[in-house]
Order: structure tokens, then C-alpha cells, then sequence
């Protein structure tokens, strides 16, 4: 696929990996839709760096737990651009929970955000992304999902459907679209990670070193750009972190 003129759909596109994927589509020609929930200011910041770039941008908002939310900013997508090429499922929470602390609320709140919300944009995206001769989507899981440790089971357990998502919307979706997941590491670890905790995580990673979001860019550039023959697979992009000696078990 040749990005220039098409349109991507990144959600969560705000802030952080996502805002990261938004400038180097828009730099590499596509014109973007950047979705964000509470980020307004960080969305529009991120819409003006795309209009510079001289590309075509929306900003759409909505909680994406909610499908009539979700069929809303399709609604916006199809009105403003008339198509949709990408859908780049990105959003998602990161919260730490202790298993016999798990409430309700805890899973909800999880499994909504990392496993409902993007499931039903890529069901109701894929009906744009047929109708133009094909389309692709690419999922954020995390290497967690293939080898899970303590603490967070809830966004774990919603990244490990992740994975099975991304194959059943493979077959699902064939062979219009292709649907593939892109499982980062450590990268862009959260800013209250003291020291002495990274210092311990990346003994773990066998490159020695944390990611950047230009590696998970590249990885997403790749999929999009540099294949049309690669579908239902996950790329981890984690140094190495997923073939390493598995961390002691106090290890959050």
C-alpha cells in the first residue's frame, strides 16, 4: 500500500506512541483521523503538526468503549474523507492491579478499553475499508500478552485477546483487509518507573536497551508499506525481552 493520499485512522493519536505514528504517516503522505478521549489540547496540538505538514486531518473524540461512539466517528470519518484505508487500534489504559484486588469496575474498565473498543472500530471500520478495493489493520498488543507476569491481569488478559483478535479478523476479513499486530516492549515506560526498576527491566531485555517509538513507527511503516502478502501475525518489538529468562516471580 502506498500511504500518499490515503486515509489512517489512529485511536489514541494524542499523546505518546500515537502522536508518534500520526507525524510519520502524515510525513510519509497519508492524511490522518486523530481520535482522542480526554485529550483535546494534546489532539489539537498533534492536527496542527499534521496541517503543516500539509495533509488532510480530523479530530474526532469519543470514548470508545461505547459502540454508538464508535459508529459516530465512522460516521465523521466517511462524511469528511468519503473513505477510510487504516485503522490503527492504539488506545488503550495500563493499570496495575493486585490480583485478589481485582474488582469489577477494574475488569470492565480493562477489558472495555483494550479488547471491546477495539474490536467493534475494526467491525464497524470494515466496511469502509472493503468498499475502496481493500484496507489494512494493525493492532497494539504488548509482549505481555504471549508471556504474562504479576499485577495486571486484566490488561493482560484484554491484550492476550488482542492477539486472538487480530487472527479471527484475518480470516474474518479476508482478502480484503489485511490485519496484523504490531507487541511492543519496553518503550515509553511509564514516567513514576523509579531507576532502579528500569535498571532491572532491561537486564531482562537482550538488546540492553529500552525501545523508542521510531521502532514501533518503523514496525507499523512496514506493515503498511512494505508488504501486502502478511496477515494475522503479531511482530514483537521487544528486544528480544519475549525469548529471555523469565523474570522472578516477585517481579511486577
Amino acid at each position: 500500500m502506498q500511504l500518499n493520499g490515503h486515509v489512517v485512522w489512529i485511536t489514541g493519536a494524542a499523546r505518546r506512541l500515537g502522536r508518534a505514528m500520526a507525524l510519520d504517516l502524515a510525513r510519509r503522505g497519508a492524511d490522518l483521523v486523530v481520535h482522542y478521549h480526554h485529550s483535546r489540547a494534546e489532539a489539537e496540538q498533534v492536527a496542527g503538526e499534521i496541517e503543516r505538514l500539509g495533509r488532510r486531518v480530523l479530530t474526532v473524540q469519543a470514548d470508545l468503549r461505547s459502540v454508538a461512539a464508535i459508529r459516530h466517528c465512522i460516521d465523521r470519518i466517511e462524511h469528511h474523507f468519503g473513505r477510510l484505508d487504516v485503522l490503527i487500534n492504539n488506545a488503550s489504559n495500563f493499570e496495575r492491579v493486585e490480583f485478589d484486588r481485582i474488582t469489577e469496575e477494574d475488569w470492565d474498565l480493562s477489558l472495555d478499553t483494550n479488547l471491546k473498543g477495539p474490536f467493534f472500530c475494526a467491525r464497524e471500520a470494515a466496511r469502509l475499508l472493503r468498499r475502496d478495493g481493500g484496507g489494512k489493520i494493525i493492532n497494539l498488543a504488548d509482549w505481555s500478552a504471549l508471556r504474562p507476569y504479576r499485577h495486571y491481569a486484566p490488561y493482560m488478559i484484554a491484550k492476550g485477546g488482542i492477539v486472538t483478535m487480530t487472527q479471527v479478523l484475518a480470516l474474518e476479513l479476508a482478502p480484503e483487509v489485511q490485519v496484523n499486530a504490531v507487541a511492543p516492549g519496553v518503550v515509553l515506560p511509564q514516567p513514576d518507573v523509579a531507576a532502579e526498576a528500569m535498571d532491572k527491566l532491561l537486564r531482562q531485555v537482550p538488546l540492553g536497551r529500552a525501545g523508542s517509538p521510531d521502532d514501533i513507527v518503523a514496525t507499523v511503516a512496514f506493515l503498511l508499506e512494505g508488504s501486502d502478502y502478511i496477515t494475522g501475525q503479531v511482530i514483537c518489538v521487544d528486544g528480544g525481552r519475549l525469548i529471555a529468562q523469565p523474570p522472578r516471580p516477585e517481579h511486577a
